[in-house]
C-alpha cells in the first residue's frame, strides 16, 4: 500500500488496491533494468564540521532518479510504477542524514521536553465530518489487524482498522505500549508531527530526491538499496511481509511487525532501514506527473523540492505528501514499494502503525 488515509472509515474515500504477484526469475531482466540508468557521480563536497550525533554524510551528486518498470524482475510484482518515470537526471547537494528513522526513545524525549500532542492524540474536527457521531470523533489512528479471511483483496478495510486511543505511545490502542521497544521507529506520526519534531531538533524532512539519492548508496540501476537480489545469499535484508498477504505472516525475516532500527545491514552510506519496516515522510507534495516536467536530453534538475501543490487521480481533491521506503507490510504479492525509486503517498494528517520518518541537516 502506498500510504493509508487515516480518515477512510469516516469519509468513505475509495482507494484502489492492486494485487501483485511475483514475476519470472531470469537474468536478462536485470540487464534491461540497469540499462535505463546512468552512473551515479558523487560530489567531492565535504562538510567542515564533525558528524552530528547519529547522522552520516551523504555526498550528493548526480544520479538517475526514478525506477524502471519492475514487473519483469524476480519478485517485481505487476505494478508498473508509472508515477516514478520518466527516469531523469537530478543533482543534489551534500547533506547529513539520520542513520535510522527517529525512534520511540528519541520521540519520547521530544514530547517530554515540549509537551507536544500528536495529531493522532487530538480529537477530530467535527466540521470536517458533518453527521458523524461524536463517539467516532475520538482521537485515534489506523492499525493493521491481520484478518482471519479476506473476501475481496481490493477492500483494504478488512485489515486496516481505526482504533480509538491508538497513538505513538500505544501503537495498538489502549493497553498497548512501547515498553521494551525504545529502539523501534516511532509510528502513528502525521506529517505535521514530523515537521514539528524536525524544527525542535534543528533538522528538516528530506526532499524526495535527497531520500532516493541516500537510499541508493551510490548504486545505479539496482532495485534495492543493497543491490539486485531481494535475498542475497538467502539472507533477509529488510523487514517485509512473508506469507500470504494479508492473512498469513510467517515472519521468516524475524519480525511479524516492526523491527528495531538497526536490525538489518546498512547500505553503503551507512543508512539503516531504507527499505521496509516503516514508511518515511518526505517534504514534497505528491503528484504522479512530477517527473514528466523534468525531461530533456540535457536536463539536470538541481535540488528539486517537489511540485507546488498535490494531485492524486485516485482521490482528486485530497492533497497528499510523498512517502518513501515501504514498510513491514510490503510484499511482492501486494506492494513492492520497498524497491528504490518507487513512491508512496498519503494525506499529511494521516497516521498509521507503519509510518515514521527520518531527518536531514544541511552542512
Amino acid at each position: 500500500m502506498t500510504g493509508v488515509n487515516s480518515k477512510w472509515q469516516l469519509a468513505a474515500v475509495p482507494l484502489l488496491v492492486i494485487l501483485i504477484t511475483a514475476g519470472p526469475a531470469r537474468a536478462e531482466p536485470f540487464e534491461a533494468f540497469r540499462a535505463q540508468f546512468l552512473p551515479t557521480v558523487e560530489s567531492e563536497q565535504q562538510p567542515e564540521e564533525d558528524a552530528p550525533d547519529g547522522m552520516v554524510w551523504i555526498p550528493g551528486g548526480g544520479f538517475s532518479m526514478g525506477v524502471a518498470d519492475p514487473r519483469p524482475l524476480p519478485s517485481g510484482g505487476r505494478e508498473a510504477m508509472g508515477d516514478a518515470r520518466p527516469i531523469h537526471r537530478v543533482y543534489v547537494d551534500g547533506f547529513w542524514m539520520d542513520q535510522t528513522p527517529v525512534t520511540n526513545a528519541e520521540f519520547e524525549r521530544f514530547v517530554d521536553e515540549t509537551g507536544y500532542v500528536t495529531v493522532a492524540e487530538r480529537p477530530l474536527n467535527p466540521e470536517e465530518f458533518p453527521g458523524v457521531p461524536e463517539e467516532n470523533l475520538a482521537p485515534g489512528s489506523l492499525v493493521f489487524i491481520t484478518p482471519s479471511m479476506v473476501e475481496n483483496v481490493r477492500d483494504f478495510t478488512q485489515w486496516w482498522q481505526w482504533i480509538p486511543g491508538a497513538h505513538w505511545r500505544a501503537p495498538y490502542g489502549p493497553g498497548s505500549s512501547i515498553d521494551g521497544k525504545e529502539d523501534a521507529p516511532v509510528v502513528h506520526v502525521a506529517w505535521e508531527d514530523a515537521v514539528t519534531y524536525a524544527d525542535w531538533a534543528g533538522k528538516r524532512l528530506p526532499t524526495e530526491a535527497e531520500w532516493e539519492f541516500a537510499a541508493r548508496g551510490g548504486l545505479a540501476g539496482k532495485p534495492y538499496p543493497w543491490g539486485e537480489e531481494l535475498r542475497p545469499g538467502d539472507k533477509w535484508m529488510a523487514n517485509i511481509w512473508q506469507g500470504r498477504f494479508p492473512v498469513e505472516n510467517t515472519a521468516k525475516d524475524g519480525f511479524e511487525a516492526i523491527a528495531p532500527v538497526r536490525e538489518y545491514p546498512p547500505n553503503d552510506y551507512g543508512l539503516y532501514g531504507m527499505a521496509g519496516n516503516v514508511w518515511e515522510w518526505c517534504s514534497d507534495w505528491y503528484r504522479p506527473d512530477t517527473y514528466g516536467e523534468r525531461t530533456g536530453p540535457d536536463v539536470v534538475v538541481r535540488n528539486p523540492s517537489g511540485p507546488a501543490d498535490s494531485f492524486d487521480p485516485a482521490e482528486p481533491g485530497v492533497p497528499k505528501r510523498v512517502l518513501r521506503g515501504g514498510s513491514f507490510l510490503c510484499t511482492d504479492q501486494y506492494c513492492t514499494r520497498y524497491m528504490v525509486g518507487t513512491r508512496g503517498k498519503t494525506e499529511p494528517d494521516s497516521s498509521a502503525n507503519h509510518t515514521g520518518f527520518r531527518l536531514v541537516k544541511d552542512p
